[in-house]
């Protein structure tokens, strides 16, 4: 009876310890992380920096289709598409959502104010509501500030350092896709003023109205174009560097990859940085941190590329201080 007594209680004590240990094994639940793209997918750039996101990820111990679990959706260009992609992700219940551009975290925000949201590449967090405060954003998002408005003024300088006849310049956006222009334009005015020169704005909403907006334009090398970076702009690259070179505009642009394609002159934030940067503050509120109370962080690296070949063919040479601090001279 004693040694009965004493295996029921051995076994008894097994049984309880057995799914304790077991649960203890257990793997920790797949995360899901919606990541939504206002570009297309065959976009090498959006590739690359979304690369860079994986990257940095992977390098905080989170694999894709392991831990963590990345939905994707593209949307083109189009609004109407980030708003219903936007809908789609926020009905996966995903534990964060990684917004591309201000209109996606935009259009994610109206989808939902609980689910984490992680932006990047927004040019004005604090104006567009998407935070209560830089420092300690308060809500369910944080992230990373692509342009600051005081960049109008930098780009006026730069325009005009290398076009000096310019004598009326235009600030081009859409409304639709950078409602934070208009934050810029106060700067962008000052900086014109200050050199004597016109200052205008043009707003498109599609694409078509490009060609009327270079026809206003008047006589050639006397009027300038500062693009303005969104989605918009993004999309259509290849048509406005070709429209400013068919009309001989001299004209500055916000990023890199313009320059690269034939743009004259580019000058902005360096957006790959930031992508393993988003992947920290992805992972920190996978583990538990509240968005809102994760600074959103201003770009730390800037770059200027400048296209030898597309000055060339406008008659304009670039002065030497400029080649001496440029980040890639395109020949």
């Amino acid at each position: 009876m004693m040694r009965r007594r004493t295996f029921t209680t051995l076994l008894g004590g097994a049984a309880v310890a057995w799914p304790i240990s077991a649960r203890a094994q257990l793997p920790e639940r797949k995360r899901r992380i919606g990541v939504l793209i206002p570009f297309a997918e065959t976009d090498a750039f959006a590739q690359s920096v979304l690369a860079a996101f994986r990257i940095g990820l992977e390098g905080l111990g989170w694999l894709d289709g392991r831990s963590i679990q990345l939905d994707y959706r593209w949307a083109a260009g189009d609004v109407d598409r980030m708003r219903a992609f936007a809908k789609e992700l926020v009905a996966l219940r995903p534990d964060l959502v990684l917004a591309l551009t201000t209109p996606v975290a935009e259009a994610v925000l109206q989808e939902s104010r609980t689910i984490p949201i992680l932006f990047v590449q927004v040019s004005d967090p604090l104006g567009s509501g998407f935070v209560t405060s830089l420092s300690r954003p308060g809500g369910n998002a944080t992230g990373f500030v692509n342009m600051e408005p005081t960049m109008a003024g930098k780009w006026v300088a730069l325009l005009k350092d290398v076009a000096p006849s310019v004598t009326s310049i235009v600030l081009l956006f859409n409304p639709t896709t950078a409602p934070y222009a208009e934050q810029f334009l106060d700067p962008f005015k000052a900086a014109v003023a200050s050199l004597g020169a016109q200052a205008e704005a043009a707003r498109l909403d599609q694409s078509s109205q490009l060609e009327s907006v270079a026809a206003d334009q008047g006589a050639e090398l006397r009027r300038g174009l500062v693009i303005m970076p969104d989605a918009f702009t993004w999309v259509h690259r290849e048509q406005i560097i070709s429209l400013a070179a068919r009309r001989r505009l001299p004209a500055i642009y916000p990023l890199r990859e313009f320059a690269e394609i034939g743009g004259l002159l580019s000058y902005g934030n360096d957006r790959l940085d930031q992508y393993p940067r988003a992947a920290i503050y992805a992972n920190r509120i996978l583990k538990g941190e509240k968005p809102g109370e994760l600074p959103v962080q201003a770009p730390v690296k800037f770059e200027m590329a400048i296209n030898l070949k597309t000055a060339k063919a406008l008659g304009l040479q670039v002065p030497d201080k400029l080649l001496a601090i440029a980040d890639e001279v395109i020949e």
